[in-house]
Parts: C-alpha cells; structure tokens; sequence
C-alpha cells in the first residue's frame, strides 16, 4: 500500500509534467525545426499558401493559429517569421489580430504549465521568506501590472522570458492576462506591418529588413510605452521616501 509520503511524492513530480514536456519540444525543436522556419521556406511556399488562403481562407486562419500558439507555447524557433506571416495572409489589420490572439493564447500555456509544477513551489517559498526578498516581492505584488507591462514592451526582453518568469514568481493569472495582451500589440503591430510588404521584398530576391523595429519612429514610441508602464512604479517609490 502506498504511503501519503510516496503519494504525495507523484503527484508533486505530476505536477511537473506539463513544463518538462515543453522544455523536452522546446528542445527537439530548436534542434529540427530552426532551418526549417526561416524566410526561404516562406519565399518557396509562397504560392501555394496564397492559392489555399484563396480557397479555404477560415481553414489557413484555423492552422495558422494553431501553428503560432505551438511555437510561443513551447517557445520553439520562428516567433517573429509567424508574426510577419499573419501580416503577409491577412494583412495589417486582421494579421495584428489574429498574431496577438495567437501569441497571448500560447503564452497564457505556458505560463499556466510553469506556474502549476515549479512555479507553485517557487512562489511557496517566496511567500514564507523574510528580509531583503520579502522586499522584493512584495514590491513585485503592488506594482504587477506595471512590471508585467515592462516585461512586454522592453525590446531586450525575450518573449519566453517574459511568459516564464511571471509564472515562477506567483504573478496574478488575470494580468498576465491583460498585460500580455494589451503589452504586445506594439510589437506585433510592426512585424505584422514588415509582413504586409514581404511579397515585394521577395519579388525583389531580397530578405525582409528587420531593423525597422529599430528605427527612432517605431522605437520611439514603444520606449515611451515603457516610460508610462513605469511610472506608477517611480511614483510609488517617491512617495515611499517621502513617508520614511
């Protein structure tokens, strides 16, 4: 007969399951697929996705949605060629749409996958630890929002990054929710708009150019997304010190 200790035991290590499934594909796929999802297969496929797109346009949205939750979900390679993809099928407007849907959808998976084996554990000890770390987190509780904002519109922030570490720290399943779908709207706004003109980049034997993202109009303007997603939290702090 099994002991609670031994019971107890499996259903822990159960709970681990669903992240260490994504790592174990995130792996293999990495490994297989990084030359497979790249522009070339776009270019050499081209034709043929735009003949379907014309005959069956909800069946392609249909795959296409499911192809773009399983890479964010399991963090496989090619995020930024979907995203420019929506915008080449769909166009700007039902593209950025359907990347955003897709893209929060799959990071909603993963973040439930990691909260429910280690993040779990992980925000278990958070909660009972004392000093400089109950600072912390404590400090990470009472300006959420703004820090999950922060996470999704900072341009040097990986996207898995950003859906992983929210997870293991016990943010709110609801703003992770709403953060990550309002905080990627920006950035999936400019690579669906570089997908729209992908069909004259390949006409012309180039390769879409990607440093647009860098440009002071299209920075800019995410930066200061940054800046009002901070500010709460700058207000909060000077108003700490003036209290001390």
């Amino acid at each position: 007969m099994m002991s609670d200790a031994q019971d107890s035991s499996r259903h822990g290590f159960g709970r681990h399951i669903p992240l260490l499934a994504i790592v174990i594909v995130a792996l293999i796929g990495w490994y297989t697929l990084s030359d497979w999802l790249t522009f070339e297969t776009l270019r050499h496929n081209r034709e043929t996705l735009l003949a379907f797109r014309d005959e069956n346009f909800v069946g392609l949205a249909a795959i296409f949605v499911v192809a773009y939750v399983a890479i964010v979900a399991f963090s496989l390679p090619g995020a930024a060629i979907a995203s420019m993809t929506g915008g080449f099928l769909f166009g700007l407007t039902l593209g950025t749409v359907v990347n955003v849907v897709s893209a929060t959808i799959g990071a909603c998976a993963i973040f439930l996958a990691a909260r429910w084996g280690l993040g779990a554990s992980l925000t278990a000890r958070l909660d009972a630890s004392e000093g400089k770390i109950k600072r912390v987190k404590d400090g990470l509780r009472d300006n959420e929002i703004s820090v999950l904002l922060l996470l999704r519109l900072v341009p040097a922030v990986p996207f898995f990054v950003a859906n992983l570490l929210p997870a293991l720290v016990g943010v709110k399943f609801r703003n992770f929710l709403l953060t990550t779908a309002l905080g990627i709207i920006p950035g999936a706004i400019v690579f669906t708009w570089i997908g729209v003109g992908l069909g004259e980049v390949f006409d012309r034997g180039a390769t879409p150019d990607l440093s647009l993202i860098r440009e002071p109009h299209i920075l800019g303007p995410i930066l200061g997304l940054c800046a009002l997603a901070a500010l709460p939290i700058v207000i909060k702090a000077l108003r700490g010190r003036k209290e001390i």
